[in-house]
Parts: C-alpha cells; sequence; structure tokens
C-alpha cells in the first residue's frame, strides 16, 4: 500500500528511502549476494521497489511502511 501510494504520488522522497533500505532488509534475510547487488545496480532496486511489498523483505520493511502510511492516511 505504501509503495503504491508512493508511486502514484510520485514520491521520490519516500522510494528514495525505501531504495536505502531495501538492501539492508534482503540482507536480514538472508539474501546476501542479493543486496551487494543491489547497492551496485539501480535497475535491481528499482525492480526490487515494485515488488518491495512481497515475501520476507516485505516484513522487514513493515516499519517503514507503517510509518509512511501514518504520515500520509488516505482521504
Amino acid at each position: 500500500m505504501a509503495v503504491h501510494r508512493a508511486l502514484t504520488h510520485a514520491d521520490v522522497k519516500f522510494l528514495w528511502e525505501l531504495l536505502r533500505a531495501i538492501p539492508a532488509a534482503e540482507s536480514l534475510e538472508g539474501y546476501e549476494g542479493e543486496s551487494q547487488e543491489d547497492v551496485v545496480k539501480a535497475s535491481a532496486l528499482l525492480a526490487d521497489v515494485i515488488s518491495s511489498g512481497d515475501g520476507a523483505e516485505a516484513e522487514a520493511l513493515r516499519p517503514l511502511y507503517i510509518d509512511y502510511l501514518t504520515k500520509h492516511p488516505q482521504h
């Protein structure tokens, strides 16, 4: 929900924050190789943003999503 809102509202600040958090979330979930690749490849990060609401990474990123949605309630 947070990614969808950020994309539809062109919230670059949140998307950038999410891009920076994804490698750490992947590392926490044991995807060390993928997190290192993401740091190097922006396209991989963008793909991760789009799919960041799925799987184990979503659980690690949940506090970021909740904080964002709390600050930007739907009208």
